[in-house]
């Protein structure tokens, strides 16, 4: 690529963070029309992506024109990872991302994700093979540690990077804490400060204040956002506009919100197909009336409904949450 890492982090200090199940297509798109310039895939396990080359794929393809995307991988076996990894540029990829962080049971049980911070060699092996088997640049999503007995992010990082690693995110928690207590922000700036490429921060940023307090206790290059997103693909340009200094865009009308779902639920069921998009799109649809502070009996009928179109169409007109729901019920 033209542009090194450091330049696409410069220009784009704040990105959409992967997230299985949530950063499809679709949603890509819909935080891609806000103005993000780079948002990241959800999770592919490598081993999935070589056996279901056709199905894994679909989680590659964007709906939004121009949008550039960094492609997460899973696996612990370096020369599958190697293999993904060059099928995912082929796709496309501006950056492929190798998973270290992931604290799922299901992930870790596979002993991948934040598993491999155990497994240093391994971890190195892995990043050595998929650098050596692709152009573009390898970066790595992790976590602190595995618990708060041994985090070693700052040590591992430091390795990686002599592998090849051009850039890392880290996400303020052990594997042991899953999502529970409070990020640390500040324990992050002991990873910027062993290595010498940038390292975005992530882990409890919801908003444009959040953003830049993250990068004031880290010390990071940028900020990655996962669950601040939910629900609010425009989040990440309000949060870029705050760590530039520039004047913050505020949030969307009402009727410009219910737009942004049914453009994102027509995308769904494009990409995925009407069944299966009316069932993947259905915890989008809730995030977007939890934000716009709909009633409980609303939020059901969205995600409850065979087809909710009707009423996403009703909202976006213009009118009043409750108004629509009491006529359409």
């Amino acid at each position: 690529m033209s542009t090194t890492v450091k330049e696409l982090f410069r220009a784009q200090p704040v990105v959409l963070a992967p997230m299985a199940g949530v950063t499809d297509a679709a949603f890509r798109g819909a935080v891609s029309s806000y103005g993000a310039a780079l948002v990241y895939s959800e999770m592919v396990a490598s081993k999935e992506l070589l056996s279901d080359r056709k199905g894994a794929a679909l989680r590659f393809r964007n709906t939004q024109a121009g949008t550039r995307i960094a492609i997460q991988l899973a696996g612990r076996d370096p020369n599958v990872l190697a293999e993904a990894a060059l099928m995912a540029e082929a796709e496309g990829a501006l950056l492929i991302d190798i998973n270290m962080g992931c604290p799922a049971k299901k992930v870790v049980g596979g002993l991948c994700g934040s598993a491999l911070m155990r497994e240093p060699q391994l971890a190195r092996e892995l990043v050595r093979a998929v650098v050596k088997a692709v152009s573009v640049p390898v970066t790595v999503k992790m976590r602190l540690g595995w618990d708060d007995a041994d985090r070693n992010a700052p040590t591992l990082a430091k390795a990686l990077q002599e592998e090849g690693v051009q850039a890392f995110a880290v996400h303020g928690r052990t594997r042991a804490q899953f999502y529970d207590g409070c990020a640390d922000w500040q324990f992050i700036g002991e990873v910027k400060s062993a290595v010498s490429v940038p390292v975005l921060a992530n882990g409890d940023v919801t908003t444009a204040a959040n953003a830049i307090q993250i990068l004031k206790d880290s010390g990071a290059d940028g900020v990655m956002v996962g669950r601040g997103a939910f629900g609010r693909p425009w989040a990440i340009a309000q949060m870029q506009a705050a760590v530039r200094g520039q004047s913050i865009p505020p949030d969307p009308s009402s009727a410009e919100r219910w737009q942004t779902a049914l453009t994102h639920y027509h995308a769904a069921l494009e990409h995925y197909g009407v069944e299966l998009g009316r069932r993947v799109v259905r915890k989008h649809l809730g995030w977007y009336a939890e934000r716009a502070g709909a009633s409980r009996s609303l939020r059901t009928a969205l995600v409850r409904s065979i087809d909710p179109e009707f009423l996403l169409a009703q909202l976006a007109s213009g009118r009043s949450a409750e108004e629509e729901f009491e006529e359409a019920a």
